[in-house]
Formats: C-alpha cells, structure tokens, sequence
C-alpha cells in the first residue's frame, strides 16, 4: 500500500469552472480518509484527479513517492468503485472480478485464486455464476467491490458506492466496508456527501465546499471543534442550530429574542451562536428563551421537536420526558459548556 498526496493541486474546467482549488491533502499508508461534502463541493473531481480520470490544471498528485501527474489510470495502481457499479451486463460475476486481471496477462490459476479469494472475503462464492441482472443491489455492490479487491492496488478510489442501496442496506454495507478495510490494511479514499457516511467510515475526514478544502481532522474533531460555520452546519444531523445576534463586551449574546452569558468580557462583534440540538433541553421551569412546538417526530427511543423562536426554526434532540403537543410553548436551556461562536463576516469559529 502507499500514501496519497495533494500539493496545491487546482483543476479549472472549460468555461473557467473550479472544481478543486489549492487542494492540499496527506492520506497516510493505510488510512481510511472520507471526502465529504455537498454537490458541486469538488469532492468527486478531486478523486478523480487521484485516479487520473482528470488531469490537474496545476498542482501536483503523488501515489507512495512516484509523481503521478503524466502517468495514466492504469499504471498508477489504484482501483476505483464507482457509484452505479460499473458492471459489464453480459458476463457472470466471475468473470467481472476477472475480467482486469486477463487484461494484466495474469496466469489463469492466479487469477481464479485472486477471484476465489474475494469472493470468500466478501461472501459471494455463491454469486460468481451469475450475471448482474440476477442480482441484488447489494449483491452488485459486492461485486463491484471485489473487482477492485482482485487488482490489490496501492490506493483503493470510492466514488459514492452505496447511494444506489435502501438505507438499511447502506447501514449494513457501512460496516463491512469498514470491516473490509481493516482486514485489507488498505489506503482508501472514499466519496459521499453523507455526513454521517463520513463520520462512521473514516479515520481522517476532508470536508469539501466550492472546490476548497474546509477542515481536515477525525471525526469528532471535526464535530465538536468545527473550524468554521459550514463546517459546523455540515457535520451533524440534525444539523447544528444557528441564531445570529450581537456578542457585548460583558459577554452577553443578544438576539432578539433572547439573551445569554457565553463569555467573559470580549470585544463586541456581530456573531452568530450555534447549539446542537442535542445540547437543548427542554425544562418545565420558566427560563430567558422560549419557543414554540412547531412539530414532534418520533424516532424510536429519542424524538426530534422542531421548536420556533421568533424568526428562528431549531430542532430538539431529546428523551421527551414530558409531555407536549404541537402548539405549546416551551422553556429551553442550552448547555453553556457546548455552544459554538462563529462570525457573521467570515463565518470563521471564535474561540469562547
């Protein structure tokens, strides 16, 4: 396996559209890292540079120590899994996962032993006679994968692979590509825009927006010291609640509809003060910020109350252990030990 390096890499489509601008990134040997982001962030062109798929406006990309920017996909030793799978219709599952390795002049008993050792990895023996058509969408999904697994690339490449699955089989395949991953030790980049894909997935995660790189950090870094306001906004679901307001020089930030000590004495600034809502609690007893149940949904053991305050919407993770319907005014007490700062200008975080 090798490391993965970015250095100020750029890539300006036709029409001067950016697609990644000045991406700086490491993936040590090894390392599983997430590529995370809305559409359009860059996300997937920036892997596609990687795979050489695209060739980089400037910059340069290097796979172990070899510069990679003037070699072609197929010699840089990386295998890529693509969202639709990718598969060829009229040829059976083992002949899929074969199909690069005659390509590469491989021996046929190497390639049966690479293919049988796949297919035993991620269960689909049973599989291999079968064409595309007469398999699930998860069972593609394996097979996709094993047709990278028989490559045994330096770099494994994921662009969106599970988006295609119903949610209780992109939960289950989220574990066994993690699982998957442990047990190949291999450097893997992977592409999603779902934030808590990411955040399940990956031991390093580079959060993406109009082309740039926001932040880079593990998983709850990134969650409880977001860099800035979209990143903040990003990582979470329910996503973080904002309120824009006033920070005073005695530490008191103001809204319109509510006040609150966040802060010692600071410079006075317009800022915007942001909660997860699972540091809200909803209390019984009067409190300085009130808001009214706009809508309760349940989620098993938990309930998600989305609450109006004034012009702001919020939304509530909790217990719900009193009770409320639709219409009531409720008391909220935000947890002083977990709000979040960032300024109105620049969105950047300010340190409480």
């Amino acid at each position: 396996m090798a490391k993965v390096v970015l250095k100020d890499v750029s890539k300006i489509f036709d029409k001067g559209t950016v697609g990644a601008k000045d991406i700086t990134l490491e993936v040590k040997d090894r390392e599983f890292a997430v590529l995370v982001g809305p559409s359009g962030c860059g996300k997937s062109t920036t892997l596609r540079l990687i795979a050489g798929l695209e060739e980089p406006t400037s910059g340069e990309i290097y796979i172990g120590d070899r510069l990679v920017n003037n070699i072609p996909p197929k010699d840089r030793d990386v295998a890529m899994v693509f969202q639709d799978y990718a598969l060829y219709p009229h040829m059976t599952a083992y002949e899929n996962l074969a199909f690069s390795l005659k390509l590469r002049r491989y021996s046929k008993d190497e390639i049966k032993n690479r293919v049988y050792r796949a297919a035993e990895i991620l269960g689909i023996k049973d599989l291999l006679s079968r064409r595309p058509k007469a398999m699930s969408g998860g069972q593609r999904q394996r097979v996709a994968l094993g047709r990278a697994i028989v490559r045994d690339p330096k770099v494994f490449l994921f662009d969106e692979p599970l988006s295609n699955l119903d949610a209780k089989l992109r939960v289950q395949m989220r574990a066994e590509l993690k699982k998957l991953q442990n047990r190949l030790n291999a450097t893997t980049i992977y592409v999603t825009h779902d934030q808590v894909e990411a955040m399940t997935l990956g031991d390093k995660i580079c959060v993406l927006n109009e082309g740039k790189i926001q932040q880079i950090g593990d998983p709850l870094t990134l969650y409880n010291r977001p860099i800035n306001r979209f990143v903040a906004g990003f990582m979470g679901a329910p996503p973080m609640n904002f309120f824009d307001g006033m920070l005073k020089e005695n530490g008191i930030f103001e809204t319109k509809e509510f006040s609150i000590k966040i802060a010692d004495k600071c410079k006075e600034l317009e800022a915007a003060l942001g909660v997860r809502p699972e540091d809200i609690q909803i209390v019984g007893d009067d409190s300085e910020i009130k808001g009214i149940v706009s809508v309760i949904e349940p989620i098993g053991s938990e309930f998600f109350v989305h609450i109006e305050i004034g012009q702001n919407a919020i939304t509530v993770r909790t217990k719900l252990d009193r009770e409320l319907k639709v219409g009531d005014t409720t008391n909220l007490i935000f947890d002083p030990q977990k709000l979040h700062l960032f300024n109105r200008i620049d969105g950047s975080s300010i340190k409480l």
